[in-house]
C-alpha cells in the first residue's frame, strides 16, 4: 500500500516513500527560499552550493555560537519563526534541543553517517568534526622534537614556547575526562604554573601567531585552522597527541520552520552531496562515502550530552587553571 502524502513537518520528517527527494524537492520549489543561521564557515558553501543546484534562494546569517544561540531563543520567544535551519556547534545545539525548539528527523541519508554523528534522538547530525590538536612553527620546532605525550608539554625546553585558548574549557573539561582528573589537572597545573602559557582568545588567532612564530606551539586549536594557513604558504602543521578530541558542528531543523520542505531538502543535501565541499575545504566530514585528509586520524568524540551537563563544572575548573599561570 502506497504512503500517504505528507502534509507537514512532522509528516515529512518521518517519510520513507522512494518517492521522498523528489516531493521535497518539489515542494521547496513551491516554498521558494530557506533560512539558516551558522557559525562553521563552510556552511555558506554548502548553502551556495544547494540554491545551484535546486535552484532555492536561501538566507543566511552567521554568527558565532553563543550569538546564535542567544538570537535563536529570542526569536522563538517572541514567536518570530523566520529561521528554518540551525547549524552550530553540537554543543550549543543540543542546548537548543532541550529547550524543544527542534524537530526529530528520520532521514535515508543517515545511515550513510560515521560513528557518533547522530544522537539518539534524532534533532541534530553532525556534517562536520572539529578536531583539536597541536600547532607549531615548522621554521621554530622541529617535527622530531615535537612532544609524543601530554606529559611532555611539562619538560624545561617547552617553556615559552606554548600557547593556550582562553575559552576552550569543554576540551579541557574532556581531557580531564579522559586523562583521570586527579592525573590530569596535576600535569595541567604544572603546565601553567612553570612553561609561561600564552592565553590567547580564538583558535583563529592563536593558529595565525603559531604561524607568525609569536607562539611557537599552540595545544587546542582546530584542525583546520592550520591548513587553512598552510595552505596560503604559512609555515605551520599539526600534530596529535593521545587522546585526541573532537567536537561535531551540527546541522538541526527548527520544529516550527516556515519552509519544511527546503529545510529537508537541504538537511540531506547538508549530510550528503554537500560533504564534498567539507572535504574539499580541509574539513573533516561525517559521511563515510568521504574521505579528508584526517581520515587516518583517531580521535574521540566528544558526547555534546555529557559535556552539556558538565558544562558549568569545566568552565570554573578551566578558569582556575589559567588563573595560575606564573603563580
Amino acid at each position: 500500500m502506497a504512503q500517504a502524502q505528507p502534509k507537514n513537518l512532522n509528516e515529512l520528517s518521518r517519510y520513507e516513500g522512494s518517492d521522498r527527494t523528489q516531493l521535497l524537492i518539489e515542494g521547496a520549489k513551491r516554498e521558494g527560499e530557506l533560512t539558516i543561521y551558522y557559525a562553521h564557515p563552510i556552511v555558506q558553501l554548502i548553502a551556495d552550493g544547494f540554491s545551484k543546484q535546486y535552484g532555492i534562494k536561501v538566507k543566511t546569517w552567521r554568527a558565532g555560537s553563543e550569538a546564535i544561540q542567544q538570537r535563536v531563543m529570542a526569536e522563538q520567544k517572541a514567536g518570530k519563526f523566520d529561521l528554518d535551519v540551525l547549524s552550530n556547534t553540537a554543543l550549543d545545539t543540543e542546548a537548543t534541543f532541550r529547550q524543544k525548539l527542534l524537530q526529530e528527523i528520520n532521514s535515508p541519508i543517515q545511515s550513510s553517517l560515521i560513528e557518533n554523528a547522530l544522537p539518539p534522538h534524532h534533532q541534530w547530525a553532525a556534517f562536520n568534526m572539529d578536531i583539536f590538536s597541536l600547532a607549531y612553527n615548522t621554521r621554530l620546532i622541529a617535527k622530531e622534537n615535537l612532544p609524543t605525550k601530554y606529559e611532555d608539554l611539562a619538560l624545561p625546553q617547552w617553556r615559552g614556547q606554548l600557547g593556550i585558548e582562553a575559552d576552550d574549557s569543554i576540551w579541557y573539561g574532556a581531557l580531564m575526562n579522559e586523562l583521570g582528573e586527579a592525573r590530569g589537572k596535576a600535569l595541567f597545573e604544572k603546565i601553567m604554573v612553570n612553561q609561561g602559557i600564552s592565553i590567547r582568545k580564538g583558535h583563529s588567532l592563536l593558529s595565525t601567531m603559531v604561524a607568525s612564530g609569536e607562539v611557537p606551539m599552540a595545544l587546542d586549536v582546530y584542525n583546520w585552522n592550520p591548513e587553512q594557513l598552510k595552505r596560503k604558504g604559512a609555515p605551520i602543521e599539526v600534530a596529535w597527541l593521545s587522546p585526541t578530541l573532537a567536537l561535531p558542528s551540527a546541522v538541526a531543523i527548527l520544529s516550527k520552520a516556515t519552509h519544511p520542505n527546503a529545510a529537508l531538502l537541504f538537511y540531506d543535501y547538508a549530510l550528503g552531496e554537500g560533504q564534498k565541499y567539507v572535504a574539499e575545504a580541509g574539513y573533516v566530514p561525517t559521511n563515510n562515502h568521504f574521505s579528508s585528509v584526517y581520515s587516518l586520524v583517531k580521535y574521540k568524540v566528544i558526547d555534546p550530552s555529557f559535556a552539556a551537563n558538565q558544562q558549568e563544572r569545566w568552565q570554573k575548573s578551566y578558569a582556575e587553571l589559567l588563573s595560575k599561570r606564573n603563580q
